[in-house]
């Protein structure tokens, strides 16, 4: 497994890459969720093509700097997970590397972001979009992996294929959960013991409250169980139309239900598809 630190590093690398090039872009601290992604890469480039990751802790995807300065960066054991799952290289750039200090421009996505984590989390998506698409042209992949969990991201992620012509073929891995039912992410890490034994409530009010009728009904139900938590704090709790993102007035079309939670300064997300 080959390792570039630096655009050219990956540059010469991917000159004599084999074909598909199946990327899966992380910021690191890789779980089993994460190690999914990189088995459906493997699956999907075959014994002759490559897989590729990344490992880049973006900062202007960050709203909270201390979220960032937190955020866990455990590098050797992710290199450990990328080799045992069948990754043929990893790209690791550095701030400088990916961002020129007077670097003046940003993709912007003005329709799926306004609502859910883009509502509470001002240029989040800006820089989500902004570091896929130098992700993309870096590594000239064929196709991406993407987790199902961040469901607003991989729908923004898809318009911008669509919108911008892209040649990248996206593909989506369903939420890898733990065994009590709460969403894997690079975040649970941070959870005190207390937070992490109540988070589990996160996935048991979505579940209970797909039983629902109406959206009110579906919305009341959830937010009485998240509300039972003495150290959970509601971000956002929403039910939105799965094509659009628009708070859902109705049960006729396909309806996302999700929600983000804070428990301390870690916020965790979660949906349920109906």
């Amino acid at each position: 497994m080959w390792l570039a630190k630096t655009k050219a590093e990956l540059r010469s690398q991917l000159n004599t890459a084999p074909a598909p090039i199946i990327l899966v872009p992380t910021m690191g601290a890789l779980h089993p969720g994460h190690a999914s992604l990189i088995d459906l890469a493997r699956e999907k480039a075959g014994s002759s093509g490559t897989v590729l990751v990344s490992i880049f802790v973006n900062p202007i995807q960050f709203d909270r700097a201390e979220d960032l300065e937190k955020y866990p960066r455990p590098l050797e054991a992710d290199l450990a997970i990328c080799n045992d799952h069948g990754a043929d290289g990893v790209f690791i750039p550095g701030s400088g590397e990916m961002y020129l200090p007077d670097r003046s421009i940003t993709v912007t996505e003005t329709s799926l972001s306004c609502h859910l984590c883009g509502a509470s989390r001002p240029g989040h998506f800006d820089g989500v979009c902004t570091v896929v698409l130098k992700l993309f042209n870096l590594t000239r992949c064929d196709a991406a992996v993407f987790g199902e969990k961040d469901f607003q991201q991989l729908a923004i992620i898809r318009r911008m294929v669509r919108d911008l012509d892209l040649a990248v073929e996206i593909i989506p891995n369903p939420t890898i959960r733990e065994t009590d039912g709460l969403a894997m992410s690079s975040r649970n890490a941070r959870l005190t013991p207390e937070h992490r034994a109540d988070a589990p409530r996160i996935h048991r009010a979505l579940k209970t409250a797909s039983s629902g009728k109406t959206p009110e009904q579906i919305l009341s139900m959830a937010r009485e169980i998240l509300q039972e938590s003495l150290t959970g704090k509601i971000d956002y709790l929403s039910l939105v139309n799965a094509e659009t993102l628009t708070p859902a007035h109705n049960l006729s079309s396909p309806t996302i239900l999700a929600c983000a939670v804070f428990y301390g300064d870690v916020r965790l997300i979660d949906h349920i598809r109906f």
